[in-house]
């Protein structure tokens, strides 16, 4: 039986597996909880960003059209922006948004801005899926537009980091 720190292996397609993530996780919650607590900029700043990583500021406008702007704080005290506008909303079952490096004031930065090496989209697309799985939540994220290589590896171990402290804070409420 899956445990909420397991990880779903998705198979290898390997004309895609640079480009895009994708990461399955069971979260040891019901459904609903799990997606409010992805949507809820009160419960986002409690456990967004990679481990030693804090997330100080959160705005969102979850609607199709409304905008985003977070804000990721490293343990040395840098801050890591990003925006998007949500694309697809289908409460509690599916998210789709662009994402996007910014600046404080949500204006779009290049990756290399933040020092990040690589063929960086100017917009990626972040899709989130929330099923029902035993009492409890598989929850799938797709990332679209990441460089190959060493970015695409930062990039997934810094979700999984992430999906670490969302399951700590699910274990809170």
């Amino acid at each position: 039986m899956a445990n909420d720190n397991d990880i779903i292996p998705q198979p290898a397609n390997p004309m895609d597996a640079k480009r895009e993530i994708i990461i399955t996780r069971v979260f040891d919650a019901p459904r609903e909880l799990v997606f409010k607590v992805w949507t809820d900029p009160n419960q986002i700043t409690r456990w967004w960003g990679p481990k030693d990583f804090t997330a100080p500021f959160c705005k969102l406008d979850l609607r199709v059209g409304g905008e985003y702007l977070y804000c990721m704080r490293s343990s040395e005290g840098k801050e890591y922006w990003s925006k998007g506008v949500f694309r697809e909303i289908i409460r509690p079952e599916k998210i789709v948004y662009t994402d996007s490096f910014a600046d404080a004031q949500g204006n779009t930065v290049p990756a290399s801005e933040y020092g990040m090496e690589g063929d960086w989209s100017e917009e990626l697309i972040v899709s989130v899926t929330f099923e029902e799985y035993n009492g409890k939540t598989k929850f799938t994220l797709k990332h679209e537009g990441i460089p190959a290589g060493q970015m695409s590896d930062m990039t997934a171990v810094g979700w999984n980091e992430s999906f670490d402290k969302l399951a700590e804070a699910l274990k809170l409420l």
